[in-house]
């Protein structure tokens, strides 16, 4: 699939770029990548294979053996070098992969070699934008590659592995295919009516507007569990002092994460810590304890609190279950009503019970007993959040995550709704045909086909450099 002109921003493309492709630590192998019309030469003229063979002459994707030297001819390494010839890479163009010892001083060498024979420093993204421009890969999976690069959970990782592999693809181009087939009927009849040429069946019109709006309704259904997928569950542990919220946030991070004392007030501002629970990322913070206070620092921390919990997907609300409820508990509990989701939690199980839950039951969906010093309780916790954000009931890759995908399937969705009810209604066919078209723009914008430059730009600019 080749972008329209609409991506027309090629300065540079022709281009020879490089660029060190792992880490900037010490590491056993080290990869330096070459991309773009003089790619192979470039590499040659710094590398030369051991058997005496010109590496223009080895075959694509095999690693050969050689010596890697600087422009005065001092070895830099002996290591391996691999070339893929224009249009089979990753790029679409001539590549060379060098993989030499991870010597961050090695590598840096490589790089000045290959900028003195005439390659230029790539730059951020730029190998995977030169696979878009040049039809190798279309948006979604460009878009893809940095989502599995970023990913932090096995979860997330898998995801984008599919639709790496071409999961969201698949889907929208159904719609766009059938798109396209009823906007071709309406031309061919408009354009050319002295021909034998089927007449409107506006029935399979409209079951083909409305399979195509089903698939779109599905995909855009699974966008709320996938922003939890990438950008994860921004949680706030909530409670009077000395309820055990730091304990509790020690308990779950694994490590002593916070600081626990007897004293009131111990924690004045936010905590911060992100974990893995169960595929789901959590954005854990920990909170000043909430009740009334003269001191002007710890006051600036209740109000941090109460911000927290406003603006937080889930509220931890934590309670002491040695002691009786109080004001401030029930302060607690309109803390925790303004989050998305919010549990309550009763800690220090291990203490004699004191507390009357009933307000605490009547304040929550869940309530779950614990022992944060014990460590007791955890897994049925662990079970009630992620039971809140369940996972959609699609093949794993079909989970949209991207922002910008579900507002392009939106607006194609919208003007596919308006489509079909102006063909219900008997609108004349150029209000039918401006819709769909509209639809067909905005899936173009999802898979690259009619993005504009700008846009473009905005997604590569989020890509490490060397890939």
């Amino acid at each position: 699939m080749i972008p329209t002109s609409d991506t027309s921003d090629t300065s540079g493309l022709f281009d020879t770029i490089a660029a060190v492709a792992t880490g900037a630590v010490t590491s056993a192998v080290g990869i330096v990548r070459l991309s773009g019309p003089a790619a192979i030469e470039i590499a040659s003229r710094v590398f030369a294979p051991v058997s005496g063979k010109s590496l223009s002459g080895c075959r694509d994707r095999c690693l050969v053996l050689g010596e890697l030297r600087d422009a005065d001819g001092a070895l830099i390494d002996r290591c391996l070098c691999a070339v893929s010839r224009a249009p089979n890479s990753y790029t679409g163009e001539n590549t060379a992969e060098l993989q030499c010892h991870g010597s961050p001083t090695v590598l840096r060498l490589t790089l000045e070699a290959l900028f003195h024979c005439g390659a230029r420093q790539a730059f951020p993204g730029e190998f995977t934008k030169r696979a878009f421009l040049n039809g190798r890969m279309d948006l979604t999976r460009a878009e893809a590659v940095i989502d599995l690069i970023d990913a932090e959970t096995g979860e997330a990782a898998r995801n984008a592995a599919g639709q790496l592999g071409g999961a969201i693809l698949r889907r929208t181009d159904t719609v766009y295919a059938g798109l396209v087939d009823i906007i071709s009927h309406y031309h061919a009849v408009l354009d050319y009516p002295d021909e034998d040429i089927d007449e409107f069946h506006i029935e399979a019109y409209e079951k083909a507007l409305e399979r195509a709006g089903e698939t779109l309704e599905k995909l855009l259904a699974t966008f709320a569990r996938g922003r939890v997928m990438k950008d994860g569950v921004r949680a706030v542990i909530v409670g009077k002092p000395n309820v055990g919220k730091s304990s509790l946030l020690n308990a779950l991070v694994g490590f002593d994460r916070a600081i626990v004392t007897a004293v009131p007030g111990t924690t004045r501002d936010t905590v911060e810590e992100c974990i893995s629970l169960r595929g789901i990322k959590l954005r854990l913070s920990d909170t000043a304890g909430l009740r009334g206070t003269r001191d002007p620092v710890e006051s600036l921390g209740v109000e941090r609190a109460l911000q927290a919990a406003a603006s937080a997907d889930l509220a931890l609300a934590v309670f002491d279950g040695s002691e009786p409820f109080s004001d401030e508990d029930e302060a607690v509990i309109r803390a925790a009503g303004t989050a998305g989701h919010a549990v309550a939690v009763i800690n220090k199980t291990d203490l004699p019970r004191r507390l009357d839950s009933s307000a605490i039951e009547r304040g929550f969906e869940t309530v779950l007993h614990v022992s944060a010093r014990g460590k007791t309780g955890l897994d049925a916790l662990d079970s009630a959040i992620s039971a809140l954000y369940p996972l959609p009931g699609v093949p794993i890759g079909e989970i949209l995550t991207n922002a910008r995908h579900a507002d392009a399937a939106g607006r194609a969705l919208a003007s596919i709704k308006e489509a079909a009810a102006a063909l219900r209604t008997g609108a004349t066919p150029d209000i039918i045909l401006t819709e769909i078209e509209t639809a067909l723009a905005a899936l173009g914008e999802l898979s690259g086909k009619t993005v504009r430059d700008d846009v473009v730009k905005r997604i590569f600019e989020r890509f490490c450099v060397g890939k």
